[in-house]
């Protein structure tokens, strides 16, 4: 991407995303400083990890894809980089909506651009990557390639990011194995990057279901109100929304159907590189159910304004993912093997809908009869 488009897709952008990487890095929170040494020693053994479970991943899910995948570049970064990188790849992905908004209303679209929205969306979304920034341990960005010509030609694959100071924060409060816990975070990244590998057709799926959304109209107000309400209802117990947090009663209902679709999808990736991550036995990872059982007690635990936070964000519903979509592959591995679930992969039409993932059954009447 040359100097010249950079400026005029920031131009066009409700997001001043220079702005927004810059209060990212300012709000990330730096996390454990170990010893020189020690980071040193980490950020080896991770990239040894990430290379060493491909094998792992292959044995296990049995897609082709996965022998001896290289194609990613592996990056073991700090809070603030893991953030700079999101922000970059944010404005990628962002910029389709903003383009449609644009398109729909120009003259409103251009008057915002004029004003604050820039400078508020900027501080939004900076606070928001820096937030994450000290949850996240590990993640494969398809998208990276999307960023720059010179990204492109550096990741073709993606790239794999591991945040070296959230992983040794992690296994020190869980107190287990250090080689275990890492090896067993790149199984769950690397089994993520085989996914895409296994169906290529998945990242511009994806991708063109993100366009389809951003389509704020005259109800935004009602629907903002509703979220309001919906913030309320959780902190007195109720749960008023759909599952995916209060932010989505800013979508319409078309929306509301794409983003039935993604949450679908989501919940499938996760499962899935959940259930590799735990399928591995004692010979390959040692302390694999102690580490298991100690991670799910670690997420059960969030503070009070954390728990808040996240689920204004919807993060308790990606929590939620995980599990619903590690119970809908068991299911159907356990019941047609492998072999016969990794159909899942073949195009957009065998992918689960949202009720499919609550419902095994109904995905392999449909997709395996």
């Amino acid at each position: 991407m040359s100097e010249r488009m950079s400026r005029e897709l920031t131009q066009r952008s409700l997001v001043d995303w220079d702005a927004a990487a810059q209060i990212a890095a300012k709000t990330t929170p730096p996390g454990p400083t170990p010893a020189p040494r020690e980071i040193s020693k980490a950020v080896e053994s991770l990239r040894y990890f990430a290379h060493e479970s491909v094998h792992h991943v292959h044995t296990i899910t049995r897609l082709d894809a996965a022998e001896n995948l290289r194609d990613s570049t592996i990056l073991v970064v700090d809070r603030a980089g893991w953030a700079k990188a999101n922000t970059q790849t944010f404005s990628v992905l962002m910029q389709p909506v903003f383009d449609r908004l644009r398109a729909k209303d120009p003259e409103k679209f251009d008057a915002a651009l004029r004003g604050i929205a820039p400078t508020a969306t900027a501080a939004e979304m900076g606070a928001l990557v820096g937030f994450l920034s000290a949850k996240v341990l590990g993640q494969y960005d398809p998208y990276a390639g999307l960023v720059s010509e010179a990204a492109a030609r550096s990741h073709p694959g993606g790239r794999l990011m591991f945040v070296a100071p959230n992983v040794l924060w992690a296994e020190k409060e869980l107190n287990v194995a250090p080689e275990d816990f890492r090896l067993w975070v790149c199984l769950h990244e690397q089994t993520h990057r085989v996914q895409f590998a296994a169906a290529p057709w998945l990242r511009d799926h994806m991708l063109s279901q993100i366009t389809r959304l951003g389509a704020l109209d005259a109800s935004a107000w009602d629907r903002i109100r509703a979220m309001a309400a919906s913030v309320r209802g959780r902190s007195e117990g109720t749960r008023p929304d759909a599952g995916l947090g209060p932010m989505t009663h800013l979508l319409t209902p078309d929306e509301r159907r794409t983003v039935s679709h993604v949450t679908a999808v989501m919940s499938l990736l996760e499962g899935h590189a959940n259930a590799v991550m735990d399928a591995v036995d004692a010979s390959i990872v040692p302390s694999v159910k102690t580490i298991r059982r100690r991670f799910d007690n670690r997420s059960a635990n969030h503070g009070v304004v954390d728990r808040f936070i996240r689920s204004v964000l919807g993060m308790d519903a990606k929590m939620r993912q995980y599990s619903n979509g590690q119970k809908f592959v068991e299911h159907i591995v356990e019941r047609a093997g492998m072999d016969r679930f990794n159909t899942v992969w073949s195009s957009p039409e065998t992918l689960p809908t949202e009720a499919e993932i609550h419902d095994p059954q109904a995905w392999m009447d449909r997709v395996l009869a």
